[in-house]
């Protein structure tokens, strides 16, 4: 059986790769989970999987979990912090390891499962954002596997030919499209956007996802994101990734051909698919998702992304075209951003603008070294949090 530590098991992504692993029994054993301060949940988990570890981000909520599950899962070691992450990543007994931690935190532990030379199943967009290079270089000097998780990666990874690798020109690759719902607000004045609410921004019209994902996509961060990953990914330079707005999220990406062909990856919008696209590739396997009913769907729409309703993307691409830490100050003050939209101390427009202006005020540097990356994060968040501050007070 293949162990697998599945990092954010109570959020979106590690609930819907539980959902897929229940499937298949004979398959797959899970060995570690991973939450941040959701004690609940996570005792559910544990009753449920009896798994060898469960870590607990948050100190606290590991003493209150620990406690919780002395009765009815003692044998459950639990741990937490940073290291609790980084041990259960790199488990001699685990092959997989799913990266569902929302954030910067994800970064150590997701390094860390490639350095131990796992198959990695990528739903964490910052490890590539913030240190795309040195994640990428651990992939291939430790032999793991890299299989992207988001819906739009995923799609454009089973479109690729074989040796997508050795460049996208010589493998006849001339375009990646990739598509974005256009989120909430795709059709709304620009006037109003300023009076945008937290919940009316967490309203995705066809994804089920969790608070800060939900922002990025109202705001179009989480496609500009995207692009840079997409870049790692598969080896791509800016100018060959175009963003298709396609309301319907039922085409989830597509690769253009140097023949004229264009492949396109189609599916109901659930994570479920990918989930188990990754888990079983090279083969195919049950994922519980409803097949695609294309008469019920009737149609299929497309336009441009607007850059003056969506500066996030265009923000994205200036980052990834400056190249060193831009990408990292940007992923930074975005996270610190959002969640000062979460809590009513900035209105929707002013995450924009704080990005925009610590690409602008914070120095940059190569990002060569892991230490480089994190101090940029650092002086980033530092960056945006007083901003967000003055806009408070």
């Amino acid at each position: 059986m293949i162990g697998i530590t599945v990092l954010g098991s109570t959020g979106s992504i590690g609930a819907s790769t539980l959902d897929v692993i229940r499937r298949h029994p004979d398959r797959y054993r899970l060995i570690a989970i991973s939450a941040n301060s959701d004690v609940e949940r996570m005792r559910a988990q544990c009753v449920e999987w009896q798994p060898r570890f469960a870590v607990m981000s948050d100190a606290g909520a590991a003493e209150r979990l620990r406690g919780e599950l002395r009765q009815v899962a003692p044998d459950v070691e639990i741990l937490s912090g940073a290291e609790g992450l980084i041990r259960v990543a790199a488990l001699d007994e685990v092959q997989y390891v799913m990266a569902a931690i929302v954030g910067a935190a994800g970064l150590l532990p997701t390094l860390a499962a490639a350095r131990a030379g796992k198959r990695v199943l990528l739903a964490n967009k910052e490890a590539l954002v913030m240190s795309g290079r040195l994640f990428m270089d651990a992939v291939r000097q430790h032999g793991a596997e890299l299989l992207p998780i988001d819906s739009e990666h995923n799609a454009i990874f089973q479109c690729m030919p074989p040796d997508f690798h050795a460049g996208l020109e010589q493998s006849g690759v001339r375009h990646i499209l990739l598509t974005a719902s256009g989120g909430p607000f795709r059709s709304t004045p620009l006037a109003e956007l300023e009076q945008v609410t937290p919940d009316q921004a967490c309203a995705h019209p066809n994804w089920v996802m969790g608070r800060k994902i939900s922002v990025d996509s109202a705001t179009m961060m989480n496609k500009g994101l995207e692009v840079i990953e997409a870049c790692w990914l598969f080896n791509a330079r800016p100018d060959q990734i175009e963003v298709v707005i396609h309301p319907q999220s039922v085409i989830h990406s597509l690769v253009q051909y140097a023949d004229g062909s264009v492949l396109a990856q189609l599916g109901n919008p659930d994570m479920r698919t990918p989930i188990a696209h990754a888990l079983a590739w090279p083969s195919r396997m049950d994922s519980g998702v409803a097949p695609l009913d294309l008469f019920q769907i009737a149609r299929l729409d497309f336009e441009r992304p607007d850059l003056v309703r969506f500066p996030c993307l265009k923000l994205a691409w200036e980052a990834l075209r400056a190249g060193g830490t831009a990408t990292t100050v940007l992923n930074a003050a975005n996270e610190v951003a959002v969640a000062a939209f979460l809590a009513r101390e900035i209105p929707f427009t002013g995450i924009a603008r704080i990005v925009a202006d610590a690409l602008g005020g914070v120095a940059l540097n190569a990002g060569d070294t892991l230490d480089q990356v994190l101090a940029a994060d650092a002086a980033a968040r530092a960056f945006a949090a007083t901003a967000a501050r003055r806009w408070a007070a």
